[in-house]
């Protein structure tokens, strides 16, 4: 994978729901590092999609997110991949950037079926998080293993703006501060 471009990338955020985060090592740094890139992506006009993992149980998405009613998908499934219909909303020519919990659960299993599929697939590492650091750790190491890129926020934001000239930039470099 080279450089992530607005154009080409789509940003899958994975059971990130409001009754699930207070358990999660460094929950609130996941949030805020998901809620940087959920405003970026509004911004550079990229594609959002978000799961919830059976939401009548875990609740909904993080309000701090703004998820809007059409880009939410339900699932039971671990692997959002085996989720009835949600490939289909994953745009084939996109690279899909994800962001959620529980990094050694859902979302590997997630990237491991992206992967598998033959998704080019970067794990934005400050913006996963699971119930322990080891859990966490072990996960990014197995996805990086199967070829996923792993990125941060910062990196995100900045190839997805690609030049200082953009319009957009001192919006996204505010993000940051």
């Amino acid at each position: 994978m080279r450089t992530l471009s607005a154009q080409g990338s789509l940003l899958l955020l994975i059971d990130l729901q409001a009754r699930l985060l207070p358990a999660i090592a460094g929950g609130d740094a996941v949030l805020r590092n998901a809620a940087r890139l959920v405003a970026g992506a509004r911004r550079l006009e990229v594609p959002l999609l978000f799961t919830e993992q059976y939401p009548r149980g875990l609740g909904a998405t993080a309000p701090e997110l703004g998820a809007a009613p059409g880009e939410v998908a339900e699932k039971t499934t671990f692997d959002a991949c085996r989720a009835p219909g949600l490939t289909a909303r994953l745009a084939p020519d996109r690279a899909v950037v994800v962001v959620g919990t529980e990094a050694h659960v859902c979302v590997l299993q997630t990237v491991l079926g992206l992967i598998g599929a033959g998704r080019q697939v970067a794990v934005v590492a400050d913006a996963i998080g699971s119930r322990t650091a080891d859990n966490r750790t072990a996960a990014l190491q197995r996805m990086a293993r199967h070829g996923a890129e792993i990125v941060t926020t910062e990196m995100v934001l900045f190839e997805w703006l690609g030049d200082a000239s953009h319009p957009a930039f001192r919006e996204i470099q505010a993000l940051i501060k």
